[in-house]
């Protein structure tokens, strides 16, 4: 998930009560269900956004009109009355959804995180009613795992980054045994930093396209050419060594770092390039272990084709999630989302849930906690569709 995608909003704004009856879960028919009042909102949502954000309602009129002012600090999807029935049945549409995914990145797992706590949290989130865990395995060209592949070519075996050798092999086993998913997570994709421990070397051997990907500041990205022939077998030799070295993992994803950023294109177009290299990387994949998903978690694919290069209906992925970040284009994007495997929201956006769990077109839902803390949105998920 981008921090880009993430809005602000300020605490103690002033709404009225019109502005509050806008929002789209007062409008589901899910409200009715679980008897959820929108009485206030809290200030990390984006829910500042769908009911009353300053480009729809600005200060000046909402200064003129009868306001109180909100305060931050109470939860706006408080089950109030709710039934046991009525709670029931709203737990049953949430879990009717195939994939119900929280996303972690691979710091979850640096320093002294050791086996029973990587234990413990898969229970807990299996308890907040998430059936898939999506971690981060990769990230600025390294694994989070010791690899043989990078120990060949950059005499290193994985990222800096100081955890145990085991960890994934006790994620996906505790997983496995609560009867969950887990869907490895190569974040970053294609793109580094000055901070990876193989920018040096691409930057020796010419590996990078010309110009900075500041796509998501203040860090500036540098973009593999996958043309190159070194960077092509680099990643379909990881892929596969990946899915053997894992071979009970149940999904691997990619996102919109897997792609050229339209501003650094240099008026060039990579599309069929970046087709070529993702099939040759996902058949690989499927030849070394069939039973892995390949996954994207991408832009639609008219934004993803426009502005990223990335064609990804020719890309054979098994599943697509299509990122929904920006609350202000949300409906734009069901068409897309019912179209493919499901959405992804972040936690910023929980006021979409219900209208969300209560559209049977949407399988499967992924949540990407901007704040970083995926153990709170859990909860708060929890929480939203009325668990105790």
């Amino acid at each position: 998930m981008k921090d880009c995608c993430a809005k602000k909003y300020h605490q103690n704004m002033p709404f009225s009560l019109k502005d509050l009856t806008r929002g789209s879960f007062v409008l589901s028919t899910l409200a009715a269900t679980v008897g959820i009042s929108a009485v206030s909102m809290s200030a990390d949502r984006a829910a500042w956004g769908a009911i009353a954000s300053p480009a729809s309602s600005p200060a000046s009129s909402l200064a003129a009109s009868s306001t109180t002012v909100i305060d931050a600090d109470i939860d706006i999807f408080q089950p109030l009355s709710a039934s046991p029935q009525q709670l029931a049945q709203a737990t049953s549409l949430w879990e009717s959804k195939e994939i119900r995914g929280i996303y972690m990145s691979r710091y979850q797992v640096t320093g002294d995180t050791n086996e029973e706590t990587i234990r413990s949290r898969v229970r807990y989130y299996k308890q907040q009613g998430i059936n898939t865990i999506i971690h981060g395995v990769w990230g600025n060209g390294c694994p989070m795992y010791d690899s043989e592949v990078m120990n060949q070519k950059f005499g290193v075996t994985s990222c800096p980054n100081a955890f145990q050798p085991e960890w994934l092999d006790w994620l996906i086993d505790e997983a496995h045994a609560q009867d969950m998913q887990v869907h490895a997570y190569f974040e970053k994709g294609i793109k580094l930093d000055v901070q990876s421990p193989i920018f040096e070397i691409a930057k020796e051997n010419g590996w990078f396209v010309p110009g900075v990907d500041r796509t998501y500041a203040p860090v500036e990205q540098y973009v593999l050419n996958v043309e190159n022939p070194q960077v092509s077998e680099f990643f379909e030799q990881i892929l596969a060594e990946f899915v053997t070295r894992y071979p009970t993992v149940d999904a691997v994803q990619w996102d919109d770092y897997l792609g050229y950023y339209e501003a650094v294109s240099s008026g060039v177009d990579r599309t069929a390039q970046l087709t070529e290299f993702v099939q040759k990387m996902r058949n690989g994949m499927k030849q070394s272990n069939s039973n892995v998903s390949f996954d994207i978690c991408h832009h639609n694919p008219y934004w993803g084709a426009r502005y990223f290069a990335a064609d990804w209906e020719r890309w054979n992925a098994d599943r697509v999630f299509i990122q929904a970040y920006n609350d202000a284009n949300f409906n734009d994007e069901l068409g897309y989302i019912e179209q493919n495997e499901g959405i992804a929201i972040s936690d910023n956006q929980l006021h979409r849930l219900p209208e969300i769990i209560n559209n049977p077109n949407i399988k499967s839902v992924l949540i990407f906690p901007t704040s970083g803390d995926p153990i709170t949105a859990a909860r708060r998920v929890h929480e939203t569709i009325g668990g105790r």
